[in-house]
């Protein structure tokens, strides 16, 4: 299977993030067995969720999810053949204080019609985060050093997810947009 025939459900109807789960990812148990112990009391605002088969016809999967504090994401992706048997994957959880979140942006991709109307072909969300992901040796003395600070990327298209998942980007990117910077 190639990454342009890998056509997945759409979960963007669904808000509740089970359903959604259990709809689009390969993996929902293991996903929201992950989860479960970190979301336990808390109250799901808004998520976003992304799966693709990559060239060796392996699946990467995540969920990003955000209650009101902290976002929570959880990764899981099949495991190379030479590095274990068969169906193996990783499974792996990240904890994010929204209080980490220096910047969040997003990037609609616009294509001009010979009509002259305008349609929405994707969305690109970053989210900047305090933590470094990346600091390199200045290589001559005096020059600055530079650092990248982490961030995270999300992404929805017409053919990756249609409008529905768009949209449901876009509500995340607003959403922590609205938390960002609001004082504890």
């Amino acid at each position: 299977m190639t990454e342009e025939l890998a056509i997945f459900p759409d979960w963007s109807p669904y808000q509740d993030l089970d359903v959604a789960a259990r709809a689009y990812l390969r993996d929902p148990d293991v996903a929201l067995a992950a989860l479960e112990p970190l979301l336990r009391g808390s109250t799901v605002l808004g998520f976003t969720l992304e799966r693709f088969v990559n060239e060796l016809n392996a699946v990467w999967q995540e969920a990003a999810i955000c209650d009101g504090s902290r976002l929570l994401l959880w990764h899981g992706e099949d495991l190379p053949p030479d590095e274990g048997p068969p169906g193996a994957m990783t499974s792996a959880v990240r904890v994010i204080p929204l209080s980490a979140i220096t910047e969040v942006g997003y990037r609609r991709r616009l294509v001009r019609e010979n009509n002259g109307s305008i349609r929405r072909e994707g969305v690109d969300v970053y989210v900047l985060l305090t933590s470094l992901d990346e600091a390199v040796p200045a290589g001559t003395a005096g020059e600055p050093t530079p650092i990248r600070h982490d961030s995270l990327r999300f992404g929805k298209t017409t053919t990756d997810g249609g409008p529905g998942q768009m949209d449901r980007l876009e509500e995340f990117a607003h959403l922590l947009g609205q938390l960002t910077g609001r004082a504890a």
